[in-house]
């Protein structure tokens, strides 16, 4: 059974959670654009953290026969994005993330934030 793009969003914050990304939001765009229907955004400390993190989502979401169709930014590590169809994935280092600012920028969308674990 497929999953639905707001649970895969949901998944994929939580595994930013367990990981320890920092302000992760699941920004509902369907309605905005034909590109996806779920952005999940989150922060990270570092360019290791951010490929250590597109490391392990890549590995889980492989695990639940989710493929991967297009990875971009890995290398610099500063703004990666995982494209999963309806559930493009943004992982970004805090200075990048306070740049370019795709909340303020999809700002019509309803945000989710993904709490953290206690």
């Amino acid at each position: 059974m497929a999953l639905k793009s707001k649970e895969m969003a949901l998944m994929i914050g939580r595994m930013m959670d367990d990981k320890k990304a920092q302000d992760i939001i699941v920004l509902d765009v369907a309605e905005m654009t034909i590109i996806a229907d779920e952005f999940v955004i989150c922060s990270v400390r570092s360019t290791v953290q951010s490929r250590a993190l597109c490391d392990y989502i890549e590995e889980k979401m492989d695990e639940c026969h989710i493929p991967l169709r297009r990875l971009e930014g890995y290398r610099e590590g500063c703004w990666i994005v995982m494209d999963y169809g309806d559930v493009i994935v943004h992982i970004f280092r805090q200075q990048e993330r306070e740049f370019y600012s795709l909340e303020r920028l999809w700002s019509e969308g309803d945000n989710i934030h993904v709490a953290a674990k206690a």
